[in-house]
């Protein structure tokens, strides 16, 4: 059974940068063809894909946020980052990684982490 765990701190000063890592147990970040993604959840909005990694380690960004996104991985802890520079109140959102297989749905998300932008 895949696990994902989001960590990393609950709140963030504006213009800040915030960085969040899941971590990955039950499976490798590098087994072929998966793809190992940051979503986020705006209060009253939608999931907003913010992007991935792959299993060989490209990486791919919402064009709307690339600008600020870093996407990075560490295989010997198993583990993918994100950081998101120069946040604003309204990078306020729950923060989730998931899995998914090529094109396929995501198969598993972890818990969510809330993130708030305040000063």
């Amino acid at each position: 059974q895949v696990q994902l765990q989001e960590s990393g701190p609950g709140l963030v000063k504006p213009s800040q940068t915030l960085s969040l890592t899941c971590t990955v147990s039950g499976g490798s970040i590098t087994a072929d063809y998966y793809y190992w993604t940051w979503i986020r959840q705006p209060p009253g909005k939608e999931l907003e894909w913010i992007g991935n990694i792959d299993f060989g380690g490209s990486t791919y960004y919402n064009p709307s946020l690339k600008s600020r996104t870093s996407i990075s991985r560490d295989t010997t802890k198993n583990q993918f980052t994100l950081q998101l520079s120069s946040v604003t109140p309204e990078d306020t959102a729950e923060y989730y990684c998931a899995r998914r297989r090529g094109l396929s749905d995501y198969d598993f998300w972890g818990q969510g982490t809330q993130v708030i932008v305040s000063s």
